[in-house]
């Protein structure tokens, strides 16, 4: 497994401004996605968290009252995934509205998938 790449200072900053009952939601969602991709750059792009690949892989989307977990080449694994929503051209997402949610187990295998597909591309 490749190395972990280190934390982004603007993510930090983006965890820290959430709503206190997103907070720990979005910090079990990005150790998820560390953990799981630790190939991926993680940066903020439209204020949100982001981890980039060869392109745009997974991203968490924030919302009033919950966050999405979004997946970039998400229409390509909708038919495998049915916990991906969305009508994107590309994107779909996974609403996460408790710990328990970002904690399902499914969101890591939708990850590596995406990971997967990511690894096809070329920029």
């Amino acid at each position: 497994m490749p190395p972990e790449l280190p934390p982004d200072p603007q993510v930090d900053a983006v965890i820290r401004g959430l709503p206190k009952e997103l907070t720990g939601i979005a910090k079990q969602l990005r150790s998820l996605v560390r953990k799981t991709a630790p190939e991926l750059r993680e940066c903020v792009k439209w204020g949100n968290p982001m981890w980039v690949g060869n392109t745009y892989v997974t991203c968490i989307m924030i919302f009033p009252n919950h966050l999405n977990l979004g997946f970039f080449n998400g229409a390509t694994m909708s038919r495998r995934f049915k916990e991906l929503e969305g009508t994107g051209k590309g994107l779909r997402h996974v609403k996460i509205r408790s710990l328990a949610d970002a904690k399902a187990p499914v969101l890591s295998r939708i990850l590596r998938e995406a990971v997967r597909l990511d690894q096809r591309k070329v920029e």
